[in-house]
């Protein structure tokens, strides 16, 4: 069985590598067709409101178990018995159960699911607030795009129901603005939520975070830069280092883009990024 930094550093390649392919960018991959991908995206982020209705645990929780051994599906398919037959305090026990065995293999869509069981018997804003990430993380990280559209809907019904214990979360601001722009049609709403988080707390990190990379979809190079400043001020990732090296390329400030590369190489110590990234700072150099 993975262990929990392998899992990180497979998270952290994946992530990296799914943001840079999804930008329209110099040095890049483009896209040749921005027109009727946006309309496709637009089409899909409409159905979004029936497919979160009609999405259900077992659409992910049968892909999931595909991704873990088969002694660890096999105690999970058996607690997902148990709670079907139980009821009250003894379900939401096993439903609790389930989602950190799901956590603790790194499967937070499936996860969400029984969080969101837990929410709906002790409903608070903490239990909403959890039930959020983990369909937020799950859509972030589910291959299946069909499946990710009602993760998302899912993520932001969440985060409404944490809002309504507490209006002025900034977490709960934050997640709800993030699913927003990635899969609405209202992506300036997402914008705004994060923009009155980041004036409410200039260093939130998240905020920050997606701010910048939202710019960086935009090509607003320079304003990407200040904003992964702000997050390695606050906290250097290995993350926030590759994108202001990604930032400071595509604005032709190559001394800049190597050491902000190298810094997020060390931090990583992950052979998949340290051999992508030292291709760039070769491809820099010369």
């Amino acid at each position: 069985m993975l262990k929990a930094k392998q899992y990180i550093a497979i998270g952290l390649v994946g992530l990296l590598m799914v943001v840079l392919y999804s930008l329209d960018i110099k040095g890049l991959v483009k896209q040749e067709n921005e027109g009727e991908q946006q309309a496709e995206m637009q089409s899909t982020a409409t159905a979004g409101g029936a497919n979160a209705a009609a999405l259900k645990a077992e659409d992910v929780t049968s892909v999931s178990k595909q991704m873990i051994s088969a002694s660890l599906a096999a105690d999970i398919e058996k607690l997902e018995k148990q709670a079907k037959a139980a009821d009250g305090t003894k379900k939401t026990e096993l439903q609790q159960q389930l989602a950190t065995k799901w956590d603790d293999v790194n499967q937070p869509a499936a996860a969400a699911f029984y969080y969101e069981e837990v929410a709906k018997a002790n409903p608070n804003y903490a239990n909403w607030l959890k039930t959020a990430d983990r369909y937020s993380e799950g859509y972030q990280n589910y291959a299946d795009s069909t499946v990710t559209v009602g993760l998302v809907q899912k993520a932001i019904e969440a985060y409404n129901k944490a809002l309504e214990f507490d209006k002025n979360s900034l977490d709960a601001q934050t997640g709800l603005g993030v699913a927003y722009v990635s899969g609405t049609q209202n992506p300036m709403q997402g914008i705004q939520l994060l923009l009155g988080v980041v004036k409410e707390d200039p260093k939130n990190q998240k905020a920050n975070m997606n701010l910048g990379l939202f710019s960086m979809k935009s090509g607003q190079f320079q304003k990407a830069v200040e904003r992964f400043k702000t997050v390695l001020e606050v906290k250097p990732t290995p993350e926030a280092w590759f994108y202001l090296g990604t930032s400071y390329e595509n604005l032709g400030q190559k001394p800049e883009a190597v050491l902000a590369y190298t810094k997020a190489k060390e931090l990583a110590a992950d052979p998949n990024l340290t051999t992508f990234v030292d291709r760039k700072i070769k491809e820099l150099s010369n």
